[in-house]
């Protein structure tokens, strides 16, 4: 398997397993309104993005690349070659995220 920046996994993943990076860094995050919510900020159950960098030869309805969510809670995390990512089994996740607007459309649908 290879990840989107070209480099070659250094493992095989296995059955219906998804290895994931996660996007930004855990803690603070900041609303669309610009307000800066700090990591100690009692929220619900919060499920997390990150994109697909493998998956297994079992997995069917994601590939490399894709953004996908999934609970924080229901992960094995690994280090490979000095990175953090997160695996995953393809039931484990919520949903891919959409490619709905092309870089040239108004984002408009009629």
């Amino acid at each position: 398997m290879d990840n989107p920046q070209g480099d070659a996994l250094p493992i095989r993943l296995l059955h219906d397993r998804v290895l994931v990076k996660l996007e930004g860094a855990e803690g603070e995050r900041r609303h669309i309104s610009g307000i800066v919510i700090p990591a100690t900020a009692s929220v619900g159950k919060r499920l997390s993005w990150a994109t697909a960098v493998g998956v297994g030869p079992n997995v069917r309805s994601i590939v490399s690349g894709d953004r996908v969510l999934f609970d924080p809670e229901d992960r094995s995390e690994v280090e490979l070659q000095g990175r953090d990512y997160v695996l995953l089994r393809e039931r484990d996740v919520h949903a891919v995220a959409a490619r709905r607007v092309e870089p040239d459309s108004t984002g408009l649908y009629l």
